[in-house]
Order: C-alpha cells, then sequence, then structure tokens
C-alpha cells in the first residue's frame, strides 16, 4: 500500500493536480489492519508519547 504525504506551503495554495489527487483519495477507505496488528494490553503500556506538546508557563 502505498504511503501519500504532502508538505503544505503556508501563503501557496495547492495546485490543480494536487487538489485532483486529494479528491480522488478523499473516498478511498483507510485500512488500519493491515498495517498495524491489534496490540496487547502489555504493549500498549510502552507506548509513549514520543513529541508532547510543551507545557505553557505560568505568568508571573
Amino acid at each position: 500500500m502505498a504511503t501519500v504525504t504532502y508538505i503544505l506551503r503556508k501563503g501557496q495554495p495547492l495546485t490543480e493536480e494536487e487538489r485532483e489527487e486529494l479528491r480522488a483519495l478523499k473516498d478511498r477507505p483507510i485500512v488500519f489492519d493491515e498495517d498495524c496488528p491489534p496490540q496487547t494490553p502489555e504493549q500498549l503500556k510502552k507506548f509513549k508519547r514520543v513529541n508532547p506538546r510543551p507545557k505553557k508557563k505560568a505568568a508571573s
């Protein structure tokens, strides 16, 4: 299965070709079963957030 990646460029609209491709992808199903086998509770406990949101500092 192919992976589709888009990098949105701030201030630059999508080209018509990119818009057409996104329209075609819109109705395709996302199939997780093929790529991601079910995880056991033990495996899920090992997961951790890799890119957590930075904590907001309290105003002094």
